[in-house]
Parts: structure tokens; sequence; C-alpha cells
């Protein structure tokens, strides 16, 4: 591209202007395709920490007639799920927080669109929010901020997932320890609920849609 300079060797408004927009059309490709690349590595993510939950929940089957089998296999089988969902779950919410701000990156660039070129009209009007880019980044996926939406994220998916198995890992401890059924059941319930509880607070702490 041709650039018009003045007499002092720099460039006239119209010039700067084009190359401005030149370089923000390309950063808006480039930050689109990176929130899709961490979309897309999400839901890697997630699928091959189900998928191993799922391979080992059809190993438990087969070991579940054995007395003898079934108490190694649940103590190998549950710290590697627990500690692969752990690190899955970190994962996730660096992937997320990411999203974040390249939608918010995004959004800005849409406000400059808007601002130059729209007008009177409304397009790219939802990247306007009164200069609140956390809003106009909830906006562009048609939510507004909650920390309730937070729950429905792949993170807290596998959040869920790992506050299970914690659980589970207490319950299956307490019995080894000689607690009644009862009790073991009350201790995991109690130990799921405070784990899943702990990671939603890291998921909210780490968000920057929510301030």
């Amino acid at each position: 591209m041709a650039v018009t300079g003045t007499k002092g060797g720099g460039m006239d408004e119209q010039a700067r202007e084009q190359a401005l927009l030149t370089a923000l059309t390309t950063e808006h490709f480039v930050l689109q395709t990176s929130r899709s690349a961490t979309i897309a590595e999400s839901v890697g993510r997630a699928t091959v920490f189900l998928t191993t939950l799922s391979a080992a929940l059809i190993g438990l089957g087969f070991v579940s007639t054995s007395g003898q089998l079934l108490k190694p296999y649940l103590g190998a089988v549950v710290p590697t799920l627990v500690i692969t969902g752990l690190f899955t779950f970190g994962r996730l919410v660096q992937t997320m927080v990411e999203n974040e701000l390249d939608l918010q990156r995004i959004q800005r660039i849409r406000a400059y669109y808007h601002r130059q070129f729209a007008g009177e009209r409304d397009f790219f009007a939802d990247a306007v929010l009164d200069g609140d880019l956390q809003r106009a980044g909830w906006a562009a996926v048609g939510n507004r901020p909650s920390r309730w939406q937070l729950l429905l994220t792949t993170a807290a998916m596998v959040g869920a997932v790992n506050a299970l198995l914690i659980g589970l890992a207490a319950t299956l401890l307490t019995g080894l320890t000689g607690g009644s059924a009862t009790v073991a059941v009350a201790v995991g319930v109690a130990v799921a609920l405070v784990a899943f509880g702990a990671q939603v607070a890291y998921i909210q702490r780490a968000s920057i849609s929510l301030g």
C-alpha cells in the first residue's frame, strides 16, 4: 500500500487513518483466531479428561466383582483422576481468561469501527456501552455480567467433576479408617461441596469480566 507523505516526511492524516485501519483489521483477525484457538484447546482438554474418566469407570466395572483388585484399582485411579482433573481445571481457567482478554480487545477495535464509520447506524453498537469493556464483552455473546454465568463454563464443569472425585476419595478414606457408611458418605458430600466452592471461587477471582 502506498503511503502519501507530507513535506516533513510524515504521514498525512488520511494516510495515517488508512494505515491504522489496516493494522486494526489485521489485529482483529489475529484476536479472533486466538479466541478460536482457546476454545478449541478448552474443548480438547475437557474431552481428554472426560475420556480418561470414562475409561476408568469402564475399568471399574471389570474389577468390581473382585474384592482383591477393587481397592488397589481405586487407590491408583482416583488420585490419578483428581490430579489430572485439577491440572485440566487450571488450564481451562487460563484459556477462559485469555478468551476474555481477546474479546475485550476485539470490542475496542469494533468500538473504533463504530465511531469512525457507522455514523447514526447501529453497526457495532454493542461494542460501545458507555465505554465499559466488561459489559461490551458480555453483550457481544448475548449475556449480562453475572457470577452465575461462570457456572456454565467448561472450567466449572470440570470443577464439578473434580469435586465429585475428591468427595469420593474422602468417602473411601473415611471408610478405610473405620468410619460407618453413613459417616463416610456425609464426609464425602461435605468435602465435595467445599472442593466445588473453592474451584468456583478460583474461577471468579481469575475472571476479568466481572471486575
